[in-house]
C-alpha cells in the first residue's frame, strides 16, 4: 500500500519511531508518576511508546487508551485492571472483573490496591488520552487515591490535554513527579530531520529548519508533513508554503495529505470516520472494498494519526482531531451517504454483538425504529451484565416523539422510572405501552411481550403486590413462552429473572418451599449462563428465604453470595444488600452483636429501603433488634421507627402475610423499646388505637406482656400470652415463639409459678438451639432463670452456657473465612457438638440427651471426620471458628 503517492505506484517506507534521547533519559530518571501534558498532535502518545519499546518494557507495561467523550467509569477501570492484568507482572497478582451496575469505582480502586500489596516487579500503568474523564471528577479523584496509596513498584504515565486535579502536590513536593510539557516535545530540528529521513523524504538544510520553524515543532504537524512529502514533485516549495495556526495547519493538511492518498485510502478514512473504533471487515462494508485490514495496519504503523486498541492489532481508532477533520470533510463531500453509513453500521454491530454500537448508529441515522428494536431486546443482558448507565444513556438520545410513538420504548421509560422508585409514573408508561401493543397485536412479538411482562414483575415486586408479581413471573415461565424469542440466551436471561422474582414474591408471602425451589432454579440457570450478577441475587435471595428454616443454611448461602460480589467487584450493589440483611439478622438472633454490627452497615449502604420496602423492614428491624439487645433503647426506637414507615408502604400495596408480620413484628419492638424507656402511658395508648386483627396477634400480644411486667401485673402478662404459647395463635417464625416463651418464663416466675417457668424455658431452650437462638435471653434479661434452670435437669446446658457467658459480657469472636466441613452436620451431631466445650464425659453427655453412650460416641467421630480433627480441643475451636459454637467464655473484652 502506498501511504502517498505522485508518480509510479511504489511503496516508501513506513515512517519510523524517532529515538528522542533526552526525552528517553527523563523518562528512565522520572519519579512515581510522569505526566506528558501538551495540546493534540503534540506526540504525547507516540513518545511513550516508542519509551516503552526503546526500554523493553513491553511486557511490565499496561495501557490503556481513555475513549473519546468517556462517561461509564466502570469501563474505564475494568480497562485499568485488564491492562495491568495482561502484563507479565501484573498477571500473576491482578484479579479479573466483570462489569456491574452503577459500578463503585472506589471499591474497584481498594481491590485494586489490595491485589498490588503482593507486586515486587517494577510494572507500568500508561494512560493515555486522560484528559477524556476531565468531567468525572469522582473517577480522577479515585485515579488519586490509586496514585497516592500503590505500592513504589507500580509507576505511572499519564498523557493528557490538559492539566487534571488529582491531587499529586504532594509528590512533586517530594520529587517524585515528572512533568512533560509542550515546549518538552517539541521536535528539534536534529529529531525532525531523523523523521523525515526515515520516510525518505530528502530536505535541504533551510528548507527542513523553515518547514521545523513554521510547525514550531509540531509533532502531528510534522508528521502528516513528511506523509505528505513522499514523493511530493516540490518538497521544497512544500516546504517553504507549509505553516499557519493549528487550525489552519489542520485544514491545510487535510486537502495536502489526505487529498493525496490513494483513492481506496482516503474512501476508507473517510467512510470510517463515523465510527469510534473500526477493523476490517467494517471497514470493507463501509467502503464496499477488500483489503481495509491491511490499510489500517499500515497506517497505524506509519504512526498516521491511526491507533490500534488491541494486542492483535484487529481493532483501530483514529486520532480524535484527525478524526474531527476527517467527519468534517464526509460532512462536505458525501453528506447524503451520512445516514446510510451509519445504518450499515448498526446492523453490523447488532449483527456482531454490540448493541450498544448499533443503537447509537441506528440513532445517528435516524432509523428510531431499528434503534427501539435493537435496545428492546437487548435491555435485559444490558441490565443482567450491570449496564444500566448504558441503557439510560441509550434511551436519552431518542427524540421526544420517538419516545411517545414506540410502545417498547415506553416500557423501557417505565423500567426507568421502577429503578428511581417513580411507580405511578412507571405504571403510566407501562399502561400506555401495552395499549399500543394490543391496538396493533399483529405488531407485538415475542420479545416485547416478554419486556412488558418482564417490567410488570419488577414493578409488582417492587411495589410488593405480590398476586401480580406471581402472574407475571408464571407467564414469563410458562411452556413455550420463549419458544419465539431471538435466541436460547435471550429465553434463559428472562426466565432466570423471572425465577429470581417469582422466588422473592413466594418467599415474602411465607411460601418458603416454593421459594427455595424457584430461586435454586434461577441459580442454576445464572451459573450456566456465567451470570454473577443474577448468581448473587439469587443466592441473596435464597439466604432470606432459608431463615425460615435453617439459620446454618442461610448463613452459607450469604457468606457465598458476600464473596462472589467481592470477586466481581460488586460489594456495595443492591443485590447483595439482602444477604448483608440475612447475614446481620442471623448474627443478631445468635447474640454475635459485634460481627452483625458492621454486616448491618454494608447492609444500608447497599439497599435503598424506599425502593425495596419489604427487605427495609427487614433491616431495619434487625437494627432494632441489635440496639435492644445492646440496651440502647433510644436508637433501637428510631430504628425501629423507620421500619414501621416502611409498613405504611407495604400496607398501602396490600403485601402479603410475610412482610406484613415483619412490620408488625418491628412494630412491636418499637412498643417495648418505649417500654423500656418508662412510656408506659404512650405505649398503653398505641396499643389502644390498634385495629383489633393486629393488637390480638402474636407480635402485639407479646408487647402486651412487657407493658403488662413493667406494670407489675404479671397475670395479666401471662393472660396476653397465653394464645401464643398455647399455639391457638400462630406466632409466625418459630424464632419468634422462643421469646414469647421467654416473657411467660418470666411472668410465671413473677407469679411463683416454678414449675411453669422451668417448662417455660426449658421449650425456649428446644426451639432455640438447632439454631442458636440467644436474642430474646438478652433483651429480656433471663440469665436468673436461666442459672437456675442450669442447676436443674435440662438437655441445653451448652447453649445455656453460651447464653449466660454473652449476658457476662463476653464479646464473641468473629467467625473465621475457614472452610466449611466437608459435610454439614446433621442435627443430632449438632446436638452432641454443643456438650463438647463443657467438661461433661461421653456418659454424661448421653445422661443430658437420654440416647446411648456408643450413640454419643458415633457421633464424637462424626463430627471429628466432618471438620477435619482428631482431637476434642481441636473440634472445638474449629467448630468456633466457623460459627457452630459460641466463643470461649475465657475470652473477655
Amino acid at each position: 500500500m502506498v501511504i502517498s503517492r505522485a508518480g509510479p505506484a511504489s511503496d516508501p517506507p513506513p515512517l519510523q519511531s524517532i529515538v528522542r534521547s533526552a526525552l528517553f533519559e527523563r523518562l528512565a530518571a522520572a519519579g512515581r508518576v510522569t505526566v506528558v501534558s501538551a495540546p493534540a498532535g503534540s506526540g504525547k502518545t507516540m513518545l511513550l511508546r516508542s519509551w516503552i519499546d526503546e526500554a523493553r518494557l513491553t511486557d511490565r507495561a499496561g495501557w490503556v487508551s481513555v475513549r473519546r467523550g468517556e462517561s461509564d467509569p466502570q469501563r474505564f477501570w475494568i480497562a485499568v485492571l485488564d491492562a495491568l492484568r495482561h502484563t507479565r507482572a501484573g498477571s500473576d497478582v491482578v484479579g479479573s472483573l466483570s462489569p456491574a451496575p452503577t459500578l463503585d469505582g472506589g471499591a474497584i480502586v481498594e481491590r485494586l490496591l489490595e491485589d498490588l500489596e503482593s507486586l515486587e516487579e517494577p510494572l507500568w500503568l500508561v494512560i493515555d488520552d486522560l484528559h477524556e474523564l476531565h468531567d468525572d471528577e469522582e473517577t480522577l479523584r479515585r485515579l488519586g487515591v490509586l496514585v497516592l496509596r500503590a505500592p513504589p513498584t507500580l509507576r505511572f504515565a499519564f498523557a493528557t490535554r490538559r492539566d487534571l486535579r488529582l491531587g499529586l502536590h504532594g509528590l512533586r513536593l517530594e520529587g517524585e513527579l515528572t512533568e512533560l510539557r509542550a515546549a518538552d516535545l517539541r521536535f528539534t530540528v536534529a529529531e525532525a530531520r531523523a523523521l523525515f529521513d526515515g520516510a525518505g523524504v530528502a530536505l535541504s538544510e533551510p528548507a527542513l529548519t523553515q518547514l521545523h520553524h513554521r510547525a514550531e515543532g509540531w509533532a502531528a504537524g510534522l508528521r502528516l508533513a513528511a506523509l505528505s512529502l513522499v514523493r511530493h514533485p516540490d518538497p521544497e516549495g512544500f516546504a517553504t508554503a507549509f505553516g499557519g495556526s493549528e487550525r489552519t495547519v489542520a485544514e491545510y493538511l487535510l486537502h495536502e495529505v489526505l487529498e493525496r492518498q490513494p483513492e481506496d485510502v482516503r474512501q476508507l478514512l473517510l467512510r470510517t470516520s463515523i465510527l469510534d473504533r473500526v477493523n476490517g471487515p467494517l471497514a470493507d462494508l463501509l467502503t464496499g472494498r477488500w483489503g481495509g485490514e491491511q490499510i489500517l495496519q499500515e497506517l497505524e504503523q506509519a504512526g498516521a494519526f491511526v491507533v490500534s486498541l488491541d494486542d492483535a492489532r484487529t481493532w483501530f481508532r483514529y486520532h480524535h482531531l484527525f478524526s474531527d477533520l476527517l467527519q468534517l470533510e464526509l460532512r462536505r463531500t458525501a453528506p447524503d451517504e451520512l445516514d446510510a453509513l451509519h445504518g450499515d453500521a448498526a446492523a453490523w454491530f447488532a449483527e456482531h454483538g454490540d448493541p450498544a454500537a448499533a443503537v447509537r448508529h441506528a440513532q445517528q441515522a435516524g432509523d428510531w425504529d431499528l434503534a427501539a428494536e435493537v435496545l428492546a431486546a437487548n435491555v435485559l443482558s444490558f441490565y443482567v451484565d450491570g449496564r444500566g448507565g448504558t441503557v439510560r444513556e441509550l434511551l436519552s438520545r431518542f427524540p421526544r416523539n420517538a419516545l411517545d410513538a414506540d410502545p417498547r420504548l415506553l416500557a423501557l421509560r417505565a423500567a426507568r422510572e421502577v429503578s428511581r422508585g417513580s411507580l405511578p409514573a412507571a405504571e403510566r408508561y407501562l399502561t400506555r405501552a401495552a395499549r399500543r401493543l394490543e391496538a396493533v397485536p399483529e405488531e407485538t412479538d415475542a420479545t416485547s411481550a416478554a419486556l412488558l411482562a418482564t417490567i410488570r414483575l419488577r414493578l409488582a415486586r417492587q411495589r410488593v403486590d405480590l398476586p401480580a408479581a406471581s402472574a407475571a413471573a408464571r407467564q414469563l415461565l410458562a411452556p413455550g413462552a420463549g419458544a419465539e424469542l431471538p435466541s436460547r440466551r435471550s429465553d434463559d436471561e428472562i426466565r432466570a429473572v423471572a425465577l429470581l422474582n417469582l422466588g422473592i414474591a413466594e418467599s415474602w408471602t411465607a411460601r418458603s418451599e416454593d421459594a427455595e425451589r424457584h430461586l435454586e432454579h434461577g441459580l442454576a440457570l445464572a451459573r450456566r449462563m456465567r451470570r454473577p450478577y443474577l448468581e448473587i441475587g439469587c443466592l441473596a435471595a435464597l439466604a432470606l428465604t432459608l431463615m425460615a428454616s435453617s439459620f446454618e443454611r442461610a448463613r452459607r448461602a450469604s457468606l457465598e453470595a458476600i464473596e462472589l460480589a467481592r470477586t466481581h467487584g460488586w460489594p456495595e450493589e443492591t443485590v447483595v444488600g439482602t444477604a448483608y440483611v440475612a447475614l446481620g439478622g442471623i448474627l443478631v438472633w445468635q447474640g454475635r452483636l459485634d460481627e452483625a454490627e458492621p454486616w448491618l452497615a454494608q447492609a444500608r449502604r447497599a439497599l435503598y429501603a424506599e425502593l425495596e420496602p419489604a427487605e427495609g423492614v427487614l433491616l431495619r428491624r434487625a437494627q432494632g433488634m441489635l440496639e435492644l439487645a445492646r440496651g440502647r433503647d433510644e436508637e433501637a426506637t428510631f430504628a425501629l421507627r423507620s421500619a414501621t414507615r416502611l409498613d405504611e408502604l407495604l400496607s398501602a400495596a396490600g403485601a402479603g402475610t410475610r412482610p406484613r408480620a415483619l412490620a408488625a413484628h418491628a412494630h412491636a419492638l418499637m412498643l417495648q423499646a418505649k417500654v423500656r424507656l418508662g412510656e408506659l402511658a404512650a405505649v398503653e395508648a398505641a396499643l389502644a388505637e390498634l385495629a383489633p386483627e393486629l393488637r390480638e396477634g402474636p407480635e402485639m400480644r407479646k408487647a402486651v406482656a412487657a407493658l403488662r411486667l413493667a406494670q407489675d401485673d404479671p397475670q395479666a402478662a401471662s393472660a396476653a400470652l397465653a394464645p401464643v404459647v398455647d399455639g391457638s395463635v400462630a406466632s409466625g417464625h418459630p424464632t419468634w415463639l422462643v421469646e414469647a416463651l421467654v416473657l411467660d418464663a418470666i411472668a410465671r416466675e413473677a407469679l411463683a409459678d416454678t414449675a411453669g417457668a422451668d417448662a417455660a424455658i426449658e421449650r425456649a431452650l428446644d426451639l432455640g438451639e438447632p439454631d442458636g437462638v440467644v436474642w430474646p435471653f438478652l433483651v429480656h434479661r433471663a440469665g436468673a432463670l436461666l442459672e437456675r434452670h442450669r442447676r436443674h435437669r435440662t438437655t441445653h446446658a451448652a447453649l445455656i452456657s453460651e447464653i449466660r457467658t454473652v449476658l457476662a459480657g463476653d464479646r464473641p469472636a468473629p467467625a473465621s473465612d475457614a472452610d466449611p466441613p466437608s459435610e454439614p452436620l446433621s442435627e443430632s451431631e449438632l446436638r452432641v457438638l454443643r456438650y463438647l466445650p463443657t467438661n461433661l464425659t461421653a456418659p454424661e453427655i448421653a445422661g443430658e440427651l437420654y440416647v446411648a453412650v456408643s450413640t454419643v460416641t458415633t457421633h464424637i467421630q462424626h463430627i471429628y471426620g466432618k471438620l477435619g480433627v482428631n482431637r476434642r480441643a481441636g473440634a472445638v475451636e474449629r467448630a468456633r471458628g466457623l460459627g457452630l459454637l459460641a466463643p470461649s467464655a475465657l475470652r473477655r473484652r
